[in-house]
């Protein structure tokens, strides 16, 4: 059964653009309060007493409140006027942050942290979708990079700036400014997002069915694994510039800055490319990834180069971000959100998997530029997926055409 994409029942305050911009300004507090804890661990844990480690448990809580909370919220929330959960998300989103901005003890910053990470997956996958319904639909990809824009921009502003704030004034003052950001955003929405209503026919089991499609399967296991190779490197991304290509560490800030930086420029043009072609950018994207990874991991020596290629990593890597979140989207038109949020699920699992198997080769002793050969093996295992997807579309749609149906 195929469903009608519901438009927005008015038009945003003068154009699109207040409406983009509310919605990027969300992803902008999303991805200052995800990123900044690991440049703040050491205050956290002199704070509390706790080794570094220990303190680490608060980016994997965090990780853990995205994988959990997007799926729920997308089911839970399936009936209910997108604004309005948009809203609800951000107010969450500003709840978890003062929460442990505030937060007495080590136990209690951490619930705070799952708490914090509960709206993220929902927030992108559903803002996502309304993003679509303000523009036509050849123009959907590039709705979508509009989105992450506010995330790439938090890597490249947001994070530095929290993470000088909390070295400066305290941690609990980077999560107060994304508390703030958060706020803002509530009334931002309010104010210029228009009303737009669930799907026709939404529901918790009309979202559950998109997981009967391989295709959703099939983008989702991509970039769980794929996009694990940005991360092997990303991971390890500090010692890397410090151990092996010799930099200062006073230098890793502007190695963080200018991965953001590519991350910018591909959510700003990166959508043009997927209005063009989603399944080719999804290839185009990991291959392109993988040849940057193997450059990175035959050049990490050389400063000029790691900054070359930590750009393109960035640009390649939120452009196959985007490709991703229009493919689950199409996959599945007549329950978008469940799906959509998901792939930020599987961003977070790709996240930790990538972490996990660059650690492994940095323990047996093959260096931190290892973990660019571990990122290139992962990529491959993505374009193998992409391709395998593919292959079972173009089965089902010969049989499908002979029965004049649309698996969609």
């Amino acid at each position: 059964m195929t469903v009608t994409q519901v438009r927005p029942t008015a038009p945003a305050t003068g154009s699109g653009l207040p409406a983009m911009t509310a919605l990027a300004l969300g992803g902008f507090a999303i991805g200052t309060t995800e990123f900044a804890t690991m440049g703040l661990l050491p205050q956290v844990a002199d704070t509390f007493d706790i080794s570094i480690p220990t303190a680490g448990h608060a980016i994997s809580l965090y990780a853990l409140g995205v994988v959990v909370g997007a799926p729920l919220i997308a089911c839970l929330g399936a009936r209910l006027p997108r604004k309005g959960l948009l809203i609800a998300l951000t107010v969450a989103l500003a709840a978890g942050n003062a929460l442990s901005a505030l937060a007495p003890n080590a136990g209690l910053l951490l619930a705070a942290r799952f708490v914090a990470g509960l709206p993220h997956g929902a927030y992108f996958g559903i803002a996502a979708v309304v993003a679509t319904t303000l523009v036509s639909p050849e123009r959907r990809g590039t709705a979508v990079a509009r989105v992450m824009v506010g995330l790439t921009l938090a890597n490249l502003v947001g994070v530095p700036v929290a993470t000088a704030a909390g070295h400066g004034i305290g941690w609990r003052a980077a999560y107060v400014a994304v508390a703030v950001v958060a706020g803002v955003t509530t009334v931002a929405l309010a104010r210029w997002l228009p009303v737009v209503p669930a799907a026709r026919n939404a529901g918790v089991g009309a979202e559950l069915r998109a997981f009967r499609r391989p295709r959703v399967w099939f983008a989702l296991v991509t970039g769980m694994v794929g996009f694990g190779g940005m991360f092997a490197v990303y991971s390890y991304v500090a010692p890397l510039a410090t151990e092996v290509t010799g930099l200062p560490g006073g230098a890793v800030p502007w190695v963080l800055a200018v991965f953001g930086l590519g991350m910018t420029a591909g959510a700003a043009v990166g959508g043009r490319f997927v209005d063009r072609s989603v399944t080719g950018t999804v290839f185009g994207a990991l291959a392109s990834v993988t040849v940057v990874l193997a450059l990175l991991g035959w050049t990490a020596g050389n400063a000029v180069a790691v900054f070359g290629l930590l750009f393109l990593l960035g640009f390649g890597s939120q452009v196959l971000a985007s490709a991703l979140q229009v493919r689950l989207m199409d996959a599945s038109p007549d329950a978008p959100s469940l799906a959509s949020s998901s792939n930020h699920s599987a961003l977070n699992i790709a996240n930790g998997a990538g972490a996990w198997l660059g650690g492994l080769a940095i323990a047996a002793g093959w260096g931190y530029a290892s973990t660019a050969w571990v990122g290139v093996a992962l990529s491959l295992a993505g374009l193998a997926v992409a391709g395998a997807s593919v292959l079972v579309e173009r089965r089902q749609s010969g049989p499908a055409r002979g029965r004049g149906k649309n698996l969609g």
